[in-house]
């Protein structure tokens, strides 16, 4: 991301389906390769969503019984990583154009910078996670059973994890900041459940109280106006972007991708 322009667009979004967040954020991608903006994304979800990670294994691995139980709706997304549960948490997505010869660790120490600098504004002393261990296999385990190098930390404990994919020029990264624990259901949702993950970090621990998506928005818009853009505009979404969208949902609505693996 070092040669992509300065230029930010800012999107709180109204809570959608899983098929509809991820195809919005597959059609910012692309408009971010297309116009060279920059776009941080806010949002949550219509309904508790269990979203796989684009090459995680989970054919034949989750229990389809125990899913229709929890209520949960189930999603794969266009970025890698584990399983998340989108119930109590915030999701953000950045879209902006992938610089030629930045690498991935770039790319994610600058989003970070953002993070940190919007959960700080929020009152949580959020850090990046030290270390030089690679990001784990997209196996079985939920995301938030342990922290890796780079992903952002209170004490110690996980907060937020992230996934990154590139394609045509541009990037996506998804991250999900819990306000709540709720991460240790993903392990009970498997055919064969596995130990609970060690206890994540919260905000609603870090505060004493659980704030909504546009209080968190408002943290991380400041902060991109502060450290990356200071005339970063509201984007509203035109018709050409939302007509996108809403062709790509078909994949994300379709089994045979949620499903492929």
């Amino acid at each position: 991301m070092r040669e992509s322009p300065t230029r930010w667009r800012l999107l709180l979004s109204e809570p959608l389906d899983g098929a509809g967040n991820m195809a919005l954020d597959e059609a910012l991608q692309e408009r971010a390769g297309a116009t060279r903006e920059c776009v941080l994304r806010v949002y949550s979800w219509r309904r508790p969503t269990l979203s796989l990670g684009r090459n995680q294994r989970a054919l034949g691995r989750y229990d389809e019984i125990r899913l229709r139980k929890a209520r949960l709706a189930v999603v794969r997304r266009p970025t890698g990583g584990r399983a998340v549960l989108h119930h109590r948490e915030v999701t953000y997505s950045v879209t902006a154009p992938a610089a030629a010869g930045a690498s991935l660790g770039e790319s994610y120490a600058r989003i970070n910078r953002l993070l940190c600098d919007g959960l700080r504004r929020l009152g949580v002393a959020a850090e990046v996670a030290a270390g030089s261990g690679r990001a784990p296999m997209p196996g079985e385990a939920p995301c938030f059973e342990t922290p890796t190098a780079g992903e952002l930390v209170l004490g110690g404990r996980k907060l937020a994890g992230s996934a990154q994919w590139r394609d045509g020029g541009a990037l996506l990264q998804h991250g999900s900041i819990l306000v709540d624990d709720d991460q240790s259901a993903v392990a009970g949702l498997l055919r064969e459940p596995g130990a609970p993950p060690p206890r994540p970090a919260t905000l609603r621990e870090a505060l004493g109280r659980a704030p909504d998506a546009a209080e968190v928005a408002r943290a991380l818009f400041d902060a991109v106006r502060a450290t990356e853009d200071p005339a970063a505009a509201m984007l509203v979404p035109d018709d050409a972007l939302l007509a996108r969208a809403a062709t790509l949902r078909a994949r994300y609505d379709d089994d045979r991708w949620t499903w492929r693996r």
